[in-house]
């Protein structure tokens, strides 16, 4: 507290509320090994759970991608049936998770843990574990639905047979939520 005195000076007093001497410091200035071992838990608790969120989401990404890249593979097929005005077809091989244009030599692969669903005409299917879904030179197709699963996740692709339209939405667990 600050005082005037009768001159020109100023006096300090010091006020009664605070402590006469300096106060001393209080014994812990430190964290103790517990307190750290704490600290060091919750962090890696954080860490180990960033972690599995990545790797989940790695995982659904993937899926995504393979219905993504079949999608594209599908209107590819449509667009060269209609630019050529012949019949192109895309083969899903379900025991090998591939598929192949008519077009193309190449044979594209889903990675393994991804399960394949197809559904579409009778005379499409072989017996070996292969499927055909057909567009015709006026746009139109056999139809079907190809369905890509990995665990809780799932991607389903319809193709509407009379305008061979394809057309991806996600059908996993809580999609229509």
């Amino acid at each position: 507290m600050i005082h005037k005195a009768q001159g020109s000076g100023f006096s300090l007093k010091r006020a009664a509320n605070l402590c006469p001497a300096p106060c001393p410091l209080s014994r812990s200035q430190g964290f103790t090994l517990l307190e750290l071992m704490v600290v060091l838990f919750v962090i890696i608790l954080g860490f180990s759970i960033v972690a599995f969120n990545l790797s989940s989401g790695r995982e659904s990404i993937q899926l995504r991608a393979a219905a993504r890249d079949i999608v594209s593979a599908l209107r590819y097929a449509r667009g060269q049936a209609l630019l050529s005005h012949q019949q192109t077809t895309v083969t899903l091989d379900l025991s090998d998770n591939s598929y192949q244009v008519s077009s193309r030599d190449k044979v594209y692969t889903i990675p393994e843990p991804i399960d394949i669903t197809l559904v579409t005409a009778q005379d499409e299917l072989s017996g070996e574990g292969q499927g055909n879904i057909r567009f015709f030179a006026d746009g139109s197709s056999t139809g079907g639905r190809v369905t890509l699963e990995r665990g809780s996740s799932a991607w389903r692709i319809d193709i509407n047979w009379l305008t061979g339209q394809v057309e991806l939405e996600d059908a996993g667990e809580g999609a229509n939520e």
